[in-house]
C-alpha cells in the first residue's frame, strides 16, 4: 500500500536532487537563479532537448549577456543565431519579450510573467519558481509522466491538468520551490524515463502507485495520434562564383517565419509545373529531392539547380554566402543542390 504524494515525498526528492541533480549552465543551486538565464533557457528548451540547447545557450549568453543586450539585437542577427534550433516563432517572441522587459526587469510572479510575449503557463511558472522563489507548481512533460505514474492516472495527463497540478502542489515543499521544480524535471529526465524507468533507485518510489505493482510502463496514457499531413514542393538552388547562393526570407509568421530559404513553391500538392516557381530563367538541372519532418507534416522538396556566371539582381531575393547559418531544412536543400554543381572561383 503506497502513500499518496505529499510534502514528505517532495523533501525526499530535494535530498536526491542535492546529490544527483544535473549541472546545467543556467542553474544556480540553493537559491534564486538569474531571471534572464532562466527565461532564456526555458524558451530554448521548449520542444528541444537539453543536449541541443546547451551550445546555443552558451553562444547566446556570450554574445548577449543581459536581457538589455538581447533587446538591442538586430532581428536578422538573432534569427541567424537561432538557426538550427527549430520552432522559429520562439525566436521572434524571445526578441519581443526582451524588448518589453529591458530596462525594467522581469515581473516576479507567474501571473504577471504570463502577460509577456511567448510566455505561457509552464514558462511563467518555471521562471517564477526558479528565478523568484514563488511557490507555484511547475508542470512540463517530464513532470506529467512522473505524476501519471505516481497516482496511476487513467487518462492522458493533458486531459487532466487540474489533477496533475494538484498532485504537484501536494508534494511542493514550503521552501526551495525552484529546486523542487528542477528536481521533478531531473527525475523525469534521468530516472522516471519514458521507456526504461529505473524504479529501483527512484527517491520517491514509496509514494508511487505504479512502482508498487510494476505497471510504470503503462503510464502515462496517450492521446490517439493524429494523421500527419504530406506536403510537396520545389526548391531552386542558384549558385554564382565566390561561393554565393540565392536566397529569400520567408514571411515573418508561420513555419520558419523570417528565416532564409532557397526560392521555390509553396508547400502542399505536387506542383503541376515546377518551373513556374523558378526565381529566374536559367538552365535547370534536377538534383533529386530531400525529405523533412515537421511535427504535423512530412515535406518532400524536389531540388533544381543552376550555376550563373555572376550574381545578378533577382526580385525578392538576395545573394548570401553559402555557409550562412540557416534552418535545418534550408541546409538540406542547399547541400543537395550544391553537391551537383561544379564549384567556380
Amino acid at each position: 500500500m503506497t502513500t499518496a504524494p505529499n510534502q514528505s515525498a517532495g523533501m525526499a526528492l530535494l535530498e536526491w536532487y542535492d546529490r544527483h541533480g544535473r549541472s546545467l549552465p543556467w542553474r544556480t543551486r540553493q537559491g534564486e537563479a538569474e531571471p534572464y538565464r532562466v527565461w532564456l533557457s526555458e524558451i530554448m528548451l521548449q520542444q528541444t532537448t537539453v543536449a541541443a540547447v546547451i551550445p546555443y545557450f552558451e553562444r547566446f549568453t556570450a554574445r548577449w549577456p543581459t536581457v538589455e543586450a538581447l533587446a538591442a539585437a538586430e532581428d536578422d542577427d538573432l534569427m541567424t543565431a537561432w538557426a538550427g534550433l527549430g520552432y522559429y516563432a520562439r525566436a521572434r517572441n524571445l526578441l519581443a519579450c526582451a524588448r518589453t522587459v529591458a530596462g525594467q526587469g522581469f515581473p516576479r510572479t507567474a501571473d504577471s510573467l504570463r502577460q509577456l510575449p511567448g510566455v505561457g503557463a509552464y514558462t511563467s511558472s518555471a521562471v517564477a519558481a526558479i528565478a523568484f522563489g514563488e511557490r507555484v507548481p511547475v508542470v512540463d512533460g517530464n513532470v506529467e509522466r512522473v505524476v501519471s505514474r505516481l497516482i496511476k492516472l487513467g487518462v492522458p495527463p493533458k486531459t487532466a491538468v487540474a489533477t496533475v497540478t494538484e498532485a504537484v502542489e501536494a508534494m511542493l515543499p514550503d521552501e526551495r520551490p525552484g529546486d523542487f521544480a528542477q528536481a521533478m524535471m531531473d527525475l523525469g529526465a534521468t530516472i522516471c524515463t519514458p521507456k526504461s524507468p529505473a524504479c529501483g533507485i527512484c527517491p520517491i518510489r514509496g509514494w508511487c502507485a505504479a512502482a508498487a505493482d510494476g505497471s510504470a510502463l503503462d503510464y502515462p496514457k496517450k492521446l490517439p495520434k493524429r494523421a500527419k499531413k504530406t506536403w510537396h514542393g520545389v526548391s531552386f538552388v542558384v549558385a554564382a562564383p565566390g561561393g554565393r547562393v540565392l536566397m529569400r526570407k520567408r514571411p515573418p509568421k508561420g513555419l520558419l517565419g523570417g528565416m532564409l530559404e532557397a526560392p521555390g513553391s509553396a508547400w502542399g500538392e505536387i506542383p503541376d509545373n515546377p518551373f513556374a516557381h523558378a526565381p529566374l530563367a536559367a538552365r535547370w538541372s534536377e538534383a533529386g529531392s530531400i525529405n523533412h519532418v515537421f511535427t504535423h507534416a512530412d515535406l518532400t522538396l524536389s531540388v533544381f539547380t543552376a550555376q550563373l556566371p555572376r550574381p545578378m539582381p533577382v526580385k525578392g531575393c538576395e545573394w548570401y554566402c553559402a555557409q550562412t547559418p540557416v534552418a535545418t531544412l534550408t541546409r538540406k536543400v542547399l547541400t543537395r543542390g550544391l553537391a551537383t554543381l561544379t564549384p567556380e572561383p
